[in-house]
């Protein structure tokens, strides 16, 4: 069970955090959370699909990867290959807390964290105990990741309103002995959105989930680049 605590100045004083990434970080997963608040960013790297349990629970998006398990296809060695590297990976081993009857968020820290110590990576805090443009730009994650839980929940209800989410299965034939099949996801349909009415388009615009869709619809291409990523590390391989 992680080890988490509310972040101090004086309690974490000297502490640093590794900022590669790798397998033992965690980091070796073939999908992630990501929320609205970063879908301008993920689209352009990323394909965005929709996610839910057998349940019906609530949907999630989700940011693909790889393509089989455990298979990270951004990560290289100890470098993450992208120009943006989704929030939830980016934050570390930070995440928010709700403190006092108003919920006021506060970062806390999972002291198990591989990559948390003493020694080595990035400082937390300045000598004098400032946040450190390190931690300030944590802080920025935080708050992305904390808009972007608090308004998936209306911006699905739109989608589902307009009737605009189906689900998808995606068959990647890679050569002749790869193929891998991607289903139990959902995605923005473009027959619906092509057909919205004028009334519904407005109404998607003014609450800001238009551009959110299409988004989603445009992150789709980056399937082949993914693909292309697979073959690349499938001839590494061989060689």
């Amino acid at each position: 069970m992680n080890q988490t605590t509310l972040l101090d100045n004086v309690n974490h004083h000297d502490l640093k955090i590794i900022t590669e990434h790798g397998a033992r970080f965690g980091d070796n997963v073939n999908q992630v959370l990501t929320f609205p608040s970063e879908y301008a960013d993920i689209h352009r790297e990323y394909p965005i699909l929709f996610y839910r349990d057998s349940a019906g629970g609530d949907y999630q998006s989700i940011a693909l990867l790889g393509l089989a398990r455990d298979e990270n296809l951004f990560l290289d060695e100890s470098d993450w290959d992208a120009n943006y590297v989704p929030a939830v990976i980016a934050r570390g081993p930070f995440l928010i807390g709700l403190h006092g009857e108003s919920g006021e968020p506060m970062i806390h820290v999972d002291m198990d964290s591989p990559r948390v110590n003493r020694s080595q990576g990035q400082a937390v805090f300045l000598t004098h105990g400032g946040h450190s443009p390190y931690l300030k730009r944590i802080s920025e994650i935080l708050q992305r990741i904390h808009r972007g839980v608090a308004g998936s929940p209306d911006m699905f209800a739109a989608f589902a309103a307009c009737d605009l989410i189906e689900p998808v299965k995606l068959e990647l034939q890679l050569n002749d002995n790869e193929r891998y099949i991607i289903d139990h996801f959902s995605t923005i349909s473009g027959e619906r959105m092509a057909a919205l009415t004028g009334a519904q388009l407005e109404s998607l615009n003014r609450q800001g989930y238009l551009q959110l869709a299409f988004y989603v619809l445009a992150s789709l291409g980056n399937i082949p680049q993914l693909i292309e990523r697979k073959n690349r590390r499938s001839v590494a391989m061989v060689s």
